[in-house]
């Protein structure tokens, strides 16, 4: 899903972008972006766990990789084309955080740039620490863009148990909105 919301038309390829992920945890989509045909010296990651930052670097040591706050991102005004996040809003459930982290991607956010998000839509009942983040919220946070959402990932438990069984079963399920629980989107904020 978050390959085919990168390539639609317009988007710098990833072979010539430079990408932030925000909260690039062990750098799993670091290394995601190098087997679509990024350029390893072009990425860049922060993430609040040192731990994980080494893990990630150990795996890319090409990128500028940091250990910090994303409501503190370490790079200039206008420095990617594409900033990322992978479930790191749904982890923040302090609505000013929030907004701070929202406003530092903007911020670096090259002219013409994309934000590719992935996160829950629905709080998680067993984990009061994830927090969903409903497309209303999204539009809040990135006001004068525009955004092509896409609801996806079958709910968990339930797609390990299908898809164990029936790939196509689990597939079809996750065609049906109601039951995904994560929202993909594509965020292009409007030119000023």
């Amino acid at each position: 899903m978050c390959r085919r919301l990168l390539e639609k038309p317009g988007a710098v390829p990833l072979s010539e972008a430079t990408i932030a992920d925000v909260g690039c945890g062990a750098g799993q989509w670091l290394e995601e972006y190098v087997r679509w045909g990024a350029q390893p010296g072009r990425l860049h990651g922060i993430d609040l766990l040192s731990e994980r930052v080494a893990a990630a670097s150990a795996r890319l040591p090409d990128a500028d990789l940091r250990t910090g706050d994303a409501r503190y991102l370490p790079w200039p005004d206008a420095s990617f084309d594409l900033v990322t996040q992978f479930t790191v809003f749904s982890s923040v459930l302090d609505a000013a955080v929030r907004r701070a982290i929202a406003a530092e991607m903007l911020r670096v956010l090259r002219p013409g740039g994309r934000i590719l998000w992935y996160d829950c839509r629905y709080s998680n009942p067993f984990r009061a620490a994830v927090q969903g983040v409903s497309s209303d919220e999204i539009r809040t946070l990135f006001p004068n863009s525009t955004i092509d959402f896409a609801v996806t990932t079958l709910v968990p438990p339930l797609s390990r148990v299908i898809a164990h069984y029936s790939p196509a079963a689990a597939a079809a399920l996750e065609s049906l909105r109601f039951t995904c629980t994560h929202l993909a989107a594509v965020i292009v904020p409007k030119k000023t």
